[in-house]
């Protein structure tokens, strides 16, 4: 497997990605994969090559980069006094993203893979854990012509009364989503978000599926947090492996 580091140029500066690819054969179906509000870590980086190694050309962007290229948190002191001042910054962070800065970010992302001979070009999947849940179920309907496949895990918020949020644009959405949820959530209800996006869904006639994860808690997917649970990351693994596959592996461009 290969990595790089990438500067994509967007509108509003230069945003530090990073690529992974395997070492033979290509182009390979494209996943663009967004942090969570904890930002760009080694958790995210192992999340990609696991990508990587079942034959993507993953891309996962700093979202941050407006205001830093790094972020050096501990997710599981997030109520940790001592740890106070970088929870804020996390915090501040993630409040002055918007899906409609996201979209920008896509954008630039996509002038970027057209001068990488290894990314295959045309349809490409989506995968987004916590705050970016909303940015794949949001890029999902806008540029619905290229993505045929999006997975928003545990994602918040999905539903806002903001003029972009998510899901005004379930109606545009061609591919096919996939939304997991903790069953004990701290930042949402997870049936009452997981109902009204079902009522959105069937509403469209957008091909959609909604998981609920029994017992488990925001973060469960990623090794190394307190509420990592093996058994139900892995079963994550087999639904993005198959959605994956069956979209941007087991069909053309």
């Amino acid at each position: 497997m290969l990595e790089k580091v990438v500067d994509i140029q967007t509108t509003d500066g230069k945003m530090n990605s990073y690529v992974y690819y395997p070492d033979e054969g290509g182009p390979f179906p494209v996943v663009l994969m967004y942090m969570d509000s904890a930002g760009v870590r080694e958790a995210l980086a192992d999340v990609c090559r696991r990508l990587a190694s079942a034959g993507y050309y993953v891309v996962m962007p700093n979202l941050y980069y407006r205001r830093v290229r790094h972020l050096d948190i501990d997710v599981d002191r997030f109520n940790d006094p001592a740890n106070g001042d970088k929870t804020a910054l996390m915090w501040s962070l993630n409040a002055h993203l918007n899906n409609t800065m996201v979209m920008d970010d896509t954008q630039a992302i996509f002038r970027f893979l057209e001068g990488e001979e290894l990314a295959r070009p045309g349809k490409l999947g989506l995968l987004g854990y916590c705050m970016s849940g909303p940015f794949v179920y949001r890029a999902a309907g806008v540029f619905a012509q290229r993505v045929a496949a999006a997975i928003a895990m545990y994602g918040s918020p999905l539903i806002s009364d903001a003029p972009d949020s998510s899901h005004l644009s379930t109606a545009s959405i061609l591919g096919e989503m996939y939304f997991g949820f903790a069953e004990n959530e701290f930042y949402f209800s997870t049936s009452d978000v997981s109902t009204k996006l079902k009522g959105f869904f069937e509403k469209a006639g957008v091909k959609a599926r909604f998981e609920i994860y029994p017992a488990r808690e925001h973060g469960f997917v990623l090794p190394g947090r307190r509420v990592y649970h093996k058994a139900s990351a892995e079963r994550q693994w087999v639904r993005v492996n198959d959605i994956f596959r069956r979209n941007l592996q087991d069909r053309q461009a």
